[in-house]
């Protein structure tokens, strides 16, 4: 009997230490500052009048923002969306965006370094899209929605 117990507590033990380790990225993500570099210039684009989300699952991401006015302030009215696959290995994040309410930014791959403290996700990379003539360097962090 106690060999029994014994072999049980062991494969207990044995299965519990090879689950599976839990991605730091995963979860809901609200933007709490933006920061851009373009040629020589750095400067905010986080906008205090906007709520941005970003939800990353096992495969997928997505993003949405929108105008705290619920749109009825035409001049500062404001929804985009987008989301894809993307890929995690060590800290290279690298977005595939598969969909986004302005087309010309789909089916582009952006790579991006990524690194969580506490409740914070920090990402910097270069946002790349040639049609467009958007070449920078984005920093944003976000702190995770509980």
């Amino acid at each position: 009997m106690k060999k029994a117990i014994s072999i049980l507590i062991l494969i207990i033990t044995l299965t519990s230490c090879n689950s599976e380790k839990r991605n730091p990225i995963e979860g809901t993500w609200r933007l709490i500052s933006a920061e851009t570099t373009e040629k020589d210039s750095t400067f905010s684009t986080f906008n205090k009048n906007t709520k941005m989300i970003k939800i990353i699952n096992e495969t997928h991401f997505a993003f949405l923002n929108h105008d705290l006015k619920n749109g009825k302030d035409s001049t500062t009215a404001l929804y985009f969306a987008g989301g894809g696959k993307y890929t995690l290995k060590d800290s290279i994040y690298t977005e595939n965006l598969e969909f986004f309410n302005n087309r010309d930014w789909e089916n582009n791959k952006f790579e991006f370094v990524v690194k969580v403290q506490n409740d914070t996700l920090i990402q910097k990379g270069i946002e790349r899209v040639e049609k467009l003539g958007v070449d920078r360097i984005i920093v944003e962090k976000y702190v995770r929605e509980k």
